[in-house]
């Protein structure tokens, strides 16, 4: 597209003098065309001469260009052709703002014709051509304000086509009216455009008599006779009252005491705790005043429960064994349980084989499911819920528009090496490597289906011939020869006029902004770039059958290949580093992710495995019998159960034609292992527990009715919670939810079938002497005699609860320490989650070797632009009845309030907007194009057919050498599309808006008309139907300011919203915004009430199971309360991290209290049915249960946690080691620490029942 800037520097015909001219009215300084420059421009004359009477079709003429020319001219006709000529190419970028367009030809206006051109024209510099004397410089005067004002009614109109301002291509991008008019001035050198002479803009007088600074009228851009929009002129009065931009910052409560600023959260939870504190000092106090004063603090236990719980003297009673006399809280479902439990032990002792074949059909059987298995990796079908509101308007704005092209990108860059800033880039040697690339990605070809993909054959061309790379390369059309022509003086030269030169122009003939092709640059100072951006641009389609983009994908894999294998060796033997990706990188390396870290996950079952075989095997005193009371085969077989749990989860929902994800294949089974294997220790240690003197059938099923009602508490809370989490809308967690659930559900219904059968096998072999692995193997009887049964002293962790944490928990002072210091920390931890930030890094998602790492470093580092963001207007009406036009516009007569002013008044505060740019529009660039000032533009043949502008043919001969067009007359008779009395105020009727749209948007820009639509806004509308007066859907593209974080991406997606309802309800038209990037952090929006909502419904859920499986009011909500502290303080401690807020971590924090619940109940359970004070129930509680939740819960997930601290993916590092270590040590903590004393000080008070029915048992050695 030729935007060619040759409309600034309008060389316009006034002339110099050999000698000086006499300023004086009614005289010229130059008069006449007198020759040719060698590249066809033309010079006027030196003529002092008096102004000429024009007659009256030359005045009518000249008035009509220039209304305030009246009488005498200074100008001829060929001058004012040649003007006429040159100010049409400028009028398509000022039209939009009439009081601008009108001071801008009011200023060549006057130097070219004005009668009095003598009094502000100085010729300074003449030359000879052919023997006569030219204008080769004049000093044209002007007063300051003259100058300053001309300026201001200018600088902000916009060109929309480029999201930029006009005054970028008119002006070089000029900040003062210095700064343009030298622009406007400076001489052309040969063939490239600007004026044929140096015309200096002088403010003063300095040196100069007899001089009148030009001094006319200037019209502000707010005059109501010549109103610009407000988008073109947000200083007017008019615009004052518009839509202003809302702060993202949200004013934030605190309180200051002295030089400290504490926010009012952190400020309110301090002083409850100070209160709360002062209360336990208070409590602690009155307690030693009771107990000074004889006042008994708790009430003694019972002397035969006191005797009992501290008797180990019956011989048939392990040391390890803890008698717990008949007591347990009066639940009916409790009972009824403890009665199931001890019926089920019973059955299983006596039919093992059958249980294990019945429970084992179950799981085998789902495993058909796995025929349909099918394993989903797209992105957008993981992170993006399918009823989103952005997922509606990605699908809209893909069908009805086009979907966004695929992008290929490298970034170049110099390193550092040691010094405090890189480098520039931009040198010749560079510059060569970048072409040794360019033609290795040119001459790339890829293989698909049999025949070969070439760039060319997929890449994005918006007028149909060249591709739109953008590259630093363009400013020479990527050609290396003209490279070594022009140099690298050239790329800096363009860097400053990339706009306004037609030599800068890419091969697809649009300006290359550089601030898209280069990085790391201090603020415009392009030269001192240390990074290049290169992009390619491919064409995307939309996917139904998933092989639509088959070819760019194909081309995309050769693409990585080449970079890999040539590219990056070239960039690295240069001392330069390489970062690159394709539209397909993301999902190719998250599949690579999937195998990345199976030798972690096989090492953590390893270890896992080799922990579970300990933990459950004796510690006897032969070594011999160590073959004997070893577990390995029992632990071997638990961990099957949990991989048959895992599969049949996975192929129930695979029958069901729910897909699987990478993270379910790759987490949940490590998670079934490490909650299975909990529940495997717990009842290994309760059977062994048990007397030896009773058989093994009681044995069991006093085990069950020990444990079974905590073990399935524990279950149902863990498989709640996962239910719970099913909820989210987000399908990889809904997804992971709904196959975890039914993959503890499983478990849990193994373990207490199939296990409990397997348990019975085990220790019926210990008891017979076979060796573990090899049970037909054999020792004999007097090797494992003292050690059969596998039932021996305590081990050190149980001898540790019962003899030392238990008793130090005991003292008053740790209790009150304890509680200080827990509370303390939930208070904390309160004031820190609400620092959690939403979001989840791409980084982290992928592997740690990906070479995508690098690549999304080096673009918050070097990037300097944001991604493009749309705002998309449903059904828009463009009859003539309707206000849809000018409620959307945003040049003259456009509603001050209208969506595109408003766009560009965002634009002003880009820090809340993250808007960058005013919107590209094709509305305001189709009605421009139509309008009868933009005569170069809209124009028809007598016949009635579209007329293309004087140099696009057929109105100019193509020179295929050169390039260039020359005017050949066959369009002399071409008229514009309207006079100004077809329009109505300057509005097209619905049957012309109807007949000219499609004209429009064929229309090629060029130097004559730079508002064309074809390649621009080919894309922009949706022409279905449109013929009825209503376009379905229609883009207005701008940009995001860079956003380099998180948060960014989600305030950026907040305020394009915000922005968009208030729009659609002040217009009332449907409007929302779009982007690429929109469709992955919706969630992130409401991420803080998802995870409320999640955490609080499984709470309850949680509360609701407790108090029906233990009828307790007041044991429900201690555990409550105690799991609500854990979350808190697991968000804390993702706060600490920097682990962010996002659909991953709300699963882990949900999942979390499932988790939670073990360390709770099984100490709760065993605390309720002890007897005696609360004291000897916790002390009872932390015997037979403390160390099994410590070696069988605490101790297990520690070892498979620690070993994804060496996990390939960042993921499981931060989401899965440090969440779940963090959760095993807060868990741990409360658990055995903090629960323990909580129970003591109020736990629920002692109830007693009836005898549960047993089998026939000696009394001593009964247990529950």
């Amino acid at each position: 597209m030729l935007l060619d800037s040759c409309l600034c520097s309008i060389y316009i015909t006034c002339l110099g003098a050999q000698s000086r001219v006499v300023p004086a009215e009614g005289y010229c300084s130059m008069y006449g065309i007198c020759a040719n420059r060698t590249d066809g421009k033309v010079l006027n004359c030196v003529n002092a001469t008096k102004a000429v009477k024009p007659d009256t079709l030359f005045s009518t003429r000249i008035q009509s260009l220039c209304p305030t020319i009246t009488g005498d001219v200074c100008c001829t006709v060929d001058q004012f052709d040649t003007l006429h000529q040159q100010v049409q190419q400028a009028v398509p970028f000022l039209v939009g703002c009439p009081a601008c367009l009108r001071n801008f030809l009011n200023l060549f206006c006057e130097m070219s014709c004005s009668p009095n051109q003598s009094l502000f024209i100085n010729v300074t510099s003449a030359k000879q051509v052919k023997n006569i004397t030219t204008v080769d410089g004049i000093d044209y005067y002007i007063t300051s304000n003259y100058g300053e004002e001309l300026y201001n009614s200018c600088k902000e109109v916009k060109f929309g086509t480029l999201n930029t301002r006009a005054m970028d291509f008119l002006g070089g991008g000029a900040k003062t009216y210095k700064e343009w008019l030298a622009f406007l001035g400076r001489q052309a050198n040969p063939n490239e455009p600007g004026s044929p002479y140096l015309i200096t803009y002088r403010p003063d007088l300095s040196g100069s008599s007899g001089v009148k600074p030009l001094n006319t009228t200037v019209y502000s851009c707010g005059d109501p006779s010549l109103g610009c929009s407000c988008g073109d002129c947000p200083s007017s009065s008019v615009c004052m009252g518009s839509l202003l931009p809302q702060s993202m910052t949200e004013t934030s409560c605190s309180v200051k005491m002295g030089s400290l600023k504490a926010g009012c959260l952190d400020f309110s939870l301090a002083v409850v705790y100070i209160v709360f504190l002062c209360a336990i000092l208070l409590w602690g106090l009155l307690y030693r005043t009771r107990g000074r004063t004889g006042f008994p603090s708790q009430t003694k236990p019972p002397k035969n429960a006191d005797d009992k719980l501290h008797s180990n003297n019956n011989g048939n009673v392990p040391e390890n064994s803890v008698q717990v006399p008949k007591a347990a809280s009066s639940s009916i479902v409790q009972t009824y349980m403890s009665t199931f439990f001890r019926r089920h032990g019973v059955f299983v002792t006596r039919h093992p084989l059958l249980v294990l074949c019945a429970s084992l059909l179950v799981p085998i059987l789902l495993c058909i499911g796995l025929i349909r298995f099918k394993v989903e990796t797209r992105p957008e079908k993981l992170w993006v819920s399918p009823g989103s509101q952005t997922a509606y308007e990605k699908q809209y704005f893909d069908s009805h528009l086009a979907p966004f092209y695929r992008i290929e990108q490298l970034v170049l860059a110099t390193s550092a090496s040691g010094q405090l800033e890189a480098p520039t880039i931009v040198n010749d040697n560079n510059f060569k490597l970048l072409f040794q690339i360019q033609k290795k990605i040119d001459d790339l070809r890829a293989n698909y289906s049999g025949s070969t993909v070439s760039l060319a054959d997929i890449c994005l061309k918006p007028l149909s011939t060249d591709c739109a790379t953008q590259s630093v390369l363009q400013y020479f059309q990527l050609d290396p020869k003209k490279h070594d022509d022009l140099g690298i003086d050239h790329a800096k030269f363009c860097f400053e006029h990339y706009s306004s030169e037609e030599t800068c122009l890419s091969t697809f003939q649009s300006p290359i902004d550089p601030s898209t092709i280069l990085g790391g640059f201090p603020g415009s100072n392009f030269t001192e770039a240390s990074a290049f951006v290169i992009t390619y641009p491919v064409n995307n389609k939309v996917e139904t059958t998933g092989q639509e983009n088959g070819k760019a994908m194909a081309w995309e894999r050769a693409y990585i290949n080449l970079v890999k294998e040539e590219i990056l060796p070239m960039v690295l033997a240069q001392n330069l580093t390489l970062s690159f990706s394709s539209e397909s990188s993301i999902k190719d390396e998250l599949n690579r992710e999937s195998t990345a870290d199976a030798i972690t996950i096989v090492i953590s079952y390893i270890v896992m495995f080799a922990y579970i075989s300990f933990t459950l095997g004796d510690r006897p005193s032969r070594l011999w019998a160590l073959f004997v009371s070893s577990k390995v085969l029992l632990g071997l077989s638990g961990v099957v159960l949990v991989m048959l749990s895992v599969l049949g989860s996975m192929a129930f929902f695979s029958a069901v034609g729910v897909k699987s994800t990478l993270i379910i294949m790759e987490v949940i089974p490590f998670l079934v292992l490490a909650v299975g294997v909990d529940n495997m220790c717990i009842l290994v240690h309760a059977v062994k527990r048990q007397p030896d003197g009773i058989v093994l059938e009681e044995r069991i099923s006093n085990a069950l009715v020990e444990v079974g009602p905590s073990i399935t508490l524990a279950s149902l809370a863990e498989v709640l919670a996962f239910s719970v989490s099913a909820i989210n809308p987000m399908p990889a967690t809904r997804a992971f939810s709904m196959f975890a659930a039914m993959a503890v559900l499983l478990d849990f219904l193994l373990q207490v079938t199939a296990f409990v059968a397997l348990i019975v096998y085990d220790f019926r072999r210990a008891e017979d002497g076979r060796i573990d692995c090899v049970p037909c193997a054999r020792l004999k009887s007097s090797t494992v005699a003292g050690d059969n049964g596998g039932h021996q002293r305590l081990h050190f962790v149980a001898r540790y609860m019962k003899d030392i944490h238990g008793p130090i928990l005991g003292y008053r002072p740790v209790k009150f320490i304890v509680i200080a210091v827990f509370v303390g920390l939930a208070f904390a931890s309160i004031a820190m989650s609400t620092r959690l930030q939403p979001g989840l890094e791409q980084k982290i998602v992928l592997p740690r070797d990906s070479y995508l790492q690098g690549y999304f470093d080096d673009l918050e580092k070097y990037m300097k632009v944001g991604p493009p963001l749309y705002f998309v207007v449903k059904n828009f009406n463009y009859s003539s009845a309707s206000e849809n036009t000018n409620q959307i516009c945003s040049i003259n007569q456009c509603n001050s309030n209208s969506l595109l002013n408003e766009i560009a008044r965002q634009s002003l505060s880009p820090e809340t907007s993250y808007i960058a740019k005013p919107a590209a529009s094709w509305l305001d660039d189709f009605l421009i194009w139509m309008s009868p000032e933009a005569f170069g533009c809209c124009r028809k043949f007598v016949n009635g057919n579209y007329c293309p502008p004087d140099d696009q043919p057929p109105c100019c001969q193509l020179d295929q050498d050169s390039g260039s067009c020359s005017s050949n007359g066959a369009c002399n008779n071409c008229t514009t599309c309207f006079l100004h009395s077809d329009l109505h105020n300057g509005r097209p009727s619905t049957t012309q808006f109807k007949e000219k749209l499609p004209w429009f948007l064929d229309a090629l820009p060029s130097s004559d008309c730079s508002k064309g639509g074809k390649g621009a806004y080919s894309t922009s509308l949706d022409l279905s139907g449109y013929e009825n007066g209503n376009i379905q859907a229609s883009a207005f593209r701008t940009y995001h300011t860079p956003l380099n974080k998180q948060t960014d991406y989600v305030n950026s997606l907040r305020a394009a919203r915000d922005f968009s309802s208030q729009m659609s309800k002040d217009l009332q038209m449907e409007i929302f915004p779009y982007s690429v990037f929109h469709i992955f952090f919706e969630q992130y929006l409401s991420v803080w009430k998802t995870a409320i909502m999640n955490i609080c419904v499984c709470l309850g859920a949680v509360f609701v199971v407790c108090l029906v499986v233990t009828s307790s009011l007041w044991a429900s909500a201690i555990i409550l309360i105690v799991l609500a502290m854990i979350v808190l303080d697991l968000m804390g401690v993702m706060a600490v991290l920097g682990i962010q807020l996002n659909a991953i971590s709300i699963v882990n924090l949900v999942m979390s209290i499932g988790i939670a619940v073990e360390f709770c109940v099984h100490i709760t359970h065993a605390f309720m049915i002890g007897i005696g004070d609360r004291e000897n129930r916790v002390r009872q509680a932390l015997s037979t249960m403390g160390a099994s939740v410590f070696s069988g819960i605490t101790l297990t997930k520690l070892v498979g946690v620690i070993v994804l601290r060496f996990a390939k993916s960042e993921v499981f590092v931060v989401y899965y080691f440090q969440m779940y270590l963090a959760l095993v040590l807060i868990g741990f903590l409360h658990g055995l620490i903090f629960l323990p004393v909580v129970l003591s000080l109020c736990g629920p008070p002692q109830k007693t029942m009836k005898p549960i029915e047993q089998s026939q048992t000696p009394p001593s050695n009964e247990q529950t």
